[in-house]
């Protein structure tokens, strides 16, 4: 199925702590160009979201982002570690007991003691476990939405595919008739000057013109060309850059008809079916 390269997927997670997000966007690009941003505390895996995009996709400028939110009834997410300060309050309590004159603990310094304030957010592992867990999910949003799209350009090129084949028959089935009436012309002309031509020349001449107008083996390859992009449109691979090379091929057979036109008609086919290579190669540029 072809894929384009322009997407988007985001996905979000709410914790006991927070909110986790992943948000994926893509345009088209000659290759792939992953840009990613994650909060310092998860620089770790920037090398293995790295390694992902690249396993999954070939081409397209790729700009992923993770966000990370505490809940705002968590203050400053901090949380106290109750047993340690019971531990605080007897031992103080002893303290006491032994030295009467001694002062009791205040509230500040308890809150100051190594370890009774604790984060109250998960551990780094657990994060970052969580992180690439919806990232997967997100990447699969992702692919699915560039294959979506690229099934709608896929379509696009197909209808017109369609209309470049109609057009092509349509030239092959008229051009007896168009030969018959360009040398019924020139006849013509050579009657009203008046002019002798010996038979032979005439019949020498009508050959070369035959021969110079001759577009069938351009009329071939046209056909040749259609089919080979409407095979590449059916496989399961990255075929941009081969279809980018089927549209400079079509378009070169659609030149060479232009310059072998001997009549307007043919001329303005050949102008329309570069109008609808043209509308093809802009759609090509968004496909993986």
């Amino acid at each position: 199925m072809v894929s384009s390269m322009t997407a988007f997927a985001r996905k979000q997670k709410e914790f006991d702590w927070g909110t986790m997000s992943w948000e994926i966007r893509s345009v088209n690009h000659r290759f792939l160009e992953p840009g990613i941003r994650v909060p310092d505390s998860l620089r770790i895996v920037e090398p293995v979201v790295r390694d992902l995009l690249r396993k999954r996709f070939t081409r397209g400028k790729i700009d992923i982002q993770l966000r990370i939110q505490g809940k705002v009834d968590q203050g400053n997410s901090q949380a106290l570690n109750t047993d340690l300060v019971k531990k605080l309050g007897a031992l103080s309590q002893q303290v006491l007991t032994l030295c009467p004159e001694t002062h009791p603990l205040r509230v500040s310094d308890v809150l100051r003691w190594p370890g009774v304030l604790e984060e109250s957010g998960p551990d780094d592992e657990s994060l970052q476990q969580d992180a690439l867990a919806l990232l997967d999910d997100t990447l699969s949003e992702f692919a699915e939405s560039r294959q979506r799209e690229g099934e709608e350009l896929s379509q696009l090129i197909r209808q017109r595919l369609q209309t470049i084949r109609e057009i092509v028959l349509a030239i092959r089935e008229r051009l007896p008739d168009i030969l018959a009436r360009q040398q019924e012309n020139i006849r013509l002309r050579l009657e009203a000057f008046k002019l002798e031509l010996d038979p032979n020349r005439l019949e020498q001449e009508m050959v070369l013109l035959a021969n110079k107008s001759d577009v069938d083996e351009e009329l071939d390859r046209l056909l040749t060309h259609l089919t080979e992009v409407e095979r590449v449109l059916k496989t399961n691979e990255p075929v941009g850059r081969r279809l980018d090379f089927l549209m400079q091929e079509l378009n070169r057979e659609a030149n060479t008809l232009s310059s072998k036109s001997i009549v307007a008609e043919t001329t303005l086919n050949a102008v329309e079916l570069k109008v609808l290579i043209e509308q093809m190669r802009e759609q090509i540029q968004n496909i993986e």
